[in-house]
């Protein structure tokens, strides 16, 4: 159950690292958000304020493939095609922003696939 205690938290944290990261046309900014059921992420430039690429666990590309899989095995799948869709726009290299979540389970493992698939960051 997500408490007021429990998001002021995690925008706070959110927050700080957004302090600290910023995409360029160079490197974008690879950022992840992670609800219960699904995970999302997003290339995006901040001198343009653009979007370049995007992937999520509810698209109908995936949603079949990944119908028997567990949450950690989807982030993964999601990472690998965010990856594929930025590398046809000529984008090698990113900056990962994990969003005020941990860097651990489906966050780690959507970073893991994105770095298989070619993603420098």
């Amino acid at each position: 159950m997500i408490t007021k205690r429990n998001r002021q938290a995690y925008l706070k944290r959110k927050f700080r690292i957004r302090r600290k990261i910023r995409g360029t046309t160079e490197r974008p900014r690879l950022t992840v958000f992670r609800s219960a059921k699904h995970i999302y992420a997003q290339i995006i430039d901040d001198e343009s304020g653009k979007t370049i690429a995007s992937a999520c666990s509810i698209e109908k590309k995936l949603r079949d493939d990944v119908k028997d899989l567990k949450k950690a095995e989807v982030a993964e799948k999601v990472g690998a095609l965010v990856a594929e869709r930025c590398l046809a726009k000529n984008v090698e290299k990113v900056v990962f922003d994990r969003n005020g979540f941990v860097y651990h389970g489906r966050v780690a493992k959507l970073a893991d696939g994105a770095r298989k698939k070619g993603l420098k960051f």
